[in-house]
């Protein structure tokens, strides 16, 4: 049996808000299904789904995403200025330039180069 990935599900404490930042970020319509489940369908991407659940995060995330863009500190600019955080300097390696970020939510996610 081969599995295929049906979405990616973020628990939050706000999915209407979470949503609207994905889909600013990545494209696509937010769709709220109640107070508790809000999605997204990111063009050329999987869904990212949001679901309401009543503890916070208290630890590093143990996945996330890294966003490939042309410009990282650009990209880390504009998420800012829609709720996210930058977290460190950008890092350049041999494989490319990376910035780490997190969500309005805390959420850490990466937008990268290479």
């Amino acid at each position: 049996m081969r599995a295929h990935v049906q979405e990616i599900v973020f628990d939050c404490a706000g999915p209407a808000a979470l949503v609207r930042f994905w889909a600013g970020l990545l494209g696509g319509v937010p769709v709220d299904r109640g107070d508790a489940w809000s999605y997204v369908d990111p063009p050329d991407f999987v869904r990212l789904a949001f679901q309401r659940v009543p503890e916070g995060r208290t630890v590093k995330n143990r996945v996330h995403l890294d966003l490939a863009v042309e410009d990282p500190g650009r990209a880390a600019e504009e998420a800012s200025r829609a709720g996210a955080v930058r977290v460190g300097g950008p890092v350049t390696d041999p494989q490319g330039t990376f910035q780490v970020m997190r969500d309005p939510e805390g959420n850490e996610f990466c937008f990268v180069t290479g």
